[in-house]
């Protein structure tokens, strides 16, 4: 590998940590090495193919486990015994019996670490910036917030990554989105993110890597940036990043797999050097600005098909192109709505909170901070996306301000966003979600979903509908 971050020309962020890990070339593909391999329950076949192969893991300190998609976030008292169904309960031991074989840490359902593989390993300190890590989900671009590389392989790609430490992989273009300003009161991270798929659609990010710049992203927390690096794959992008700054040296310092002492330092030395340089070249720029942006919800069955709350369902007769009209009017149609009717006169018959999107301490305190404003007069889920944050809320209190609101609060895991853990929608409900996805069906077969931010999902709750939640906040 190349060392050096430097160059004549100036460099994106993408360049630098790109030209870091490249180790060979052959035809237009590029040998990469990866620092970083996180894994599920789902990863099984990529150790079917490691063992038909008669490989090992390479490098077992470089892979990290999770036990997050498949596990259930109730009943967790009776242990992976208690998990009912039997085909799910055998790809939980069937992780734990591969972790165990080939030396890989397991952050289990016994583990008081256990959490989504895109939430515990920022917590860990196991994302650094500078890194390339690669992942069994493709909303490993969450962690490019730390102003890594970070992108989702299927299982092949998985087992080559294990058994070499290596990744070929042809060269992604180079987006820049820029959004300049302050956001408006209520405007969260989870808007400023559906309202960028909503301008450059589900397809605008395709082979490219985004770089998210500008003041706005510069003031966001890192739980922030990891909302919205999490759903580039949304927007079509292949990963999203962050340049590194105080705010993430802060997040990182003394984490427990970040660098001590000497290495902090020379980690430090790397860190401050990667933001792109002035001048550098990106293939397309795209700028919005953040005082346009109000809190957003999907109409639609894909995250393009957003609005603000305060809009209305668009009407297939109005759009130009015949095709636009004809997506437009299916997802009308199995969405059950009515072309023109108002957003916030949609009625919900549940609220989910959680996931890797909006599963972290900052998502629910905003939650809170909506619930504690009322009662939930439709069934609401609050799950945390790890048991570092569930500990951590319930050590504010803020547990006990969703059960007297009347949310349930549950245990970590991917919960509705993935409906393959035994929490799915029945056929026709409708849910306000804080999760990433609204295709037909994610949620649960013939389950309806509507895309909102941690508050907007509370608020929903509250008043059984899909609401502007700066009507409830303006009177708290």
């Amino acid at each position: 590998m190349n060392p050096s971050v430097h160059s004549q020309a100036p460099l994106t962020l993408l360049d630098k940590i790109w030209n870091r890990h490249v180790v060979a070339e052959d035809g237009g593909e590029l040998l990469l090495h990866v620092d970083r391999a996180l894994i599920h329950e789902g990863a099984s076949h990529a150790f079917i193919k490691l063992e038909q192969e008669g490989r090992t893991v390479a490098r077992p300190q470089q892979v990290f486990a999770f036990n997050d998609h498949y596990v259930p976030t109730t009943g967790r008292d009776k242990g992976i015994a208690g998990i009912a169904n039997a085909e799910i309960r055998n790809m939980v031991i069937q992780l734990q019996t591969n972790a165990v074989r080939h030396g890989i840490t397991l952050f289990g359902m016994d583990d008081p670490r256990q959490g989504i593989l895109h939430i515990v390993p920022p917590e860990q300190g196991i994302t650094q910036p500078a890194l390339l890590i690669c992942g069994a989900d493709s909303h490993t671009a969450t962690h490019g917030a730390f102003g890594c590389l970070a992108f989702g392989i299927g299982a092949s790609d998985m087992m080559h990554v294990m058994a070499t430490q290596t990744l070929w992989q042809r060269r992604q273009k180079s987006m820049r989105i820029t959004i300049e300003g302050e956001p408006g009161f209520g405007i969260s991270p989870k808007d400023i993110i559906l309202a960028i798929i909503a301008k450059i659609g589900v397809d605008g990010g395709t082979g490219h890597i985004i770089e998210y710049a500008g003041s706005t992203f510069r003031a966001m927390s890192m739980e922030g940036r990891m909302t919205v690096c999490n759903m580039s794959i949304e927007a079509g992008a292949r990963a999203g990043m962050v340049a590194p700054d105080d705010t993430t040296y802060a997040y990182l310092h003394n984490r427990p797999y970040a660098p001590k002492g000497a290495q902090w330092d020379a980690a430090m030395a790397l860190w401050r050097q990667l933001p792109s340089d002035a001048g550098a070249r990106f293939d397309r720029d795209v700028s919005l600005n953040a005082a346009d942006i109000a809190p957003m919800v999907t109409w639609g069955t894909n995250p393009q098909q957003g609005a603000p709350v305060t809009g209305v369902v668009p009407d297939p007769r109005a759009i130009q192109d015949p095709l636009t009209a004809q997506e437009v009017a299916s997802a009308i149609d199995y969405q059950a709505l009515t072309p023109g009717m108002a957003l916030s006169d949609i009625q919900v018959d549940r609220v989910f909170i959680g996931s890797c999107t909006n599963g972290r301490i900052e998502d629910i305190r905003a939650a809170a901070a909506v619930a504690r404003l009322g009662k939930a007069v439709v069934p609401a889920w609050v799950v945390p996306g790890s048991q570092l944050v569930k500990r951590q809320a319930e050590k504010e209190g803020l547990d006990a301000i969703f059960t007297a609101a009347g949310f349930e609060w549950r245990e970590p895991g991917c919960s509705l966003c993935t409906a393959i853990n035994g929490d799915q929608l029945r056929p026709g409900e409708r849910c306000a979600s804080t999760s990433n996805r609204n295709f037909k069906g994610r949620q649960g077969t013939g389950g309806r979903t509507h895309l909102v931010s941690p508050a907007m999902a509370a608020a929903a709750a509250l008043k059984g509908r899909l609401t502007d939640v700066r009507d409830l906040l303006k009177n708290a």
